[in-house]
């Protein structure tokens, strides 16, 4: 159902099923299509007081009917995320459509979501489908394993998926290291086995200056 037109414009072909997206992220479509807009981020009463209190910003619409929508948004760069039962944790800011199969909710971020200034909250999408994710420039996909965990700056953490423990370490920056200053005051430390989405772009966060 997701395809990719070059790297910034996904196609979505529908024969009377649904897909939700981003809201304000469909360029064009075909045929006959019904559009609903929807509370995002999370579904339920859970999500709605997750997001009042992490101000976590995160508007979807629902798109229905027969034909083919194109997505895009600000020239992103888009990737496409199979699932086959498992979770995907990804940034609200970072998430542009998902099979409407597919659930979406939130989790506890602690202190990435800190160091980001996203709250403390970051989005779900779990089950069977498809879920395009967007990145600033071409996002590299990075596998965690036991024999090699991964630390990653919060800046270029795009997403994550698979059997991983999140932790944190302070003090040491990337940027410090090279003789910068200003660095990240965070770095994200992953342990297990799964996949690690980053994109070559930093979003600028509050620990940047720190």
């Amino acid at each position: 159902m997701f395809r990719l037109q070059g790297s910034k414009v996904l196609a979505v072909d529908m024969t009377g099923d649904a897909v939700k997206a981003k809201n304000g992220s469909m360029v064009a479509y075909d045929g006959q299509m019904a559009f609903k807009k929807m509370s995002g981020g999370g579904e339920g009463i859970r999500g709605m007081v997750t997001r009042r209190l992490t101000g976590e910003q995160m508007t979807v619409m629902e798109v229905k009917g027969h034909g083919t929508c194109w997505f895009a948004d600000r020239a992103s760069e888009i990737n496409l995320v199979n699932l086959q039962g498992d979770k995907l944790y990804v940034e609200s800011s970072n998430l542009l459509a998902t099979d409407a199969g597919l659930r979406t909710g939130t989790s506890f971020t602690g202190m990435r979501g800190a160091s980001q200034g996203n709250g403390l909250f970051t989005t779900t999408v779990e089950g069977h489908g498809q879920a395009a994710i967007m990145s600033d420039g071409p996002a590299v996909v990075l596998r965690v394993s036991s024999q090699y965990p991964l630390t990653v700056d919060p800046g270029a953490y795009v997403a994550h998926q698979g059997n991983l423990r999140q932790s944190f370490q302070s003090g040491v920056t990337f940027r410090t290291l090279m003789g910068e200053g200003g660095g990240e005051a965070f770095q994200i430390r992953f342990e297990g086995d799964g996949l690690v989405y980053v994109q070559p772009s930093e979003r600028n966060t509050i620990a940047g200056d720190v």
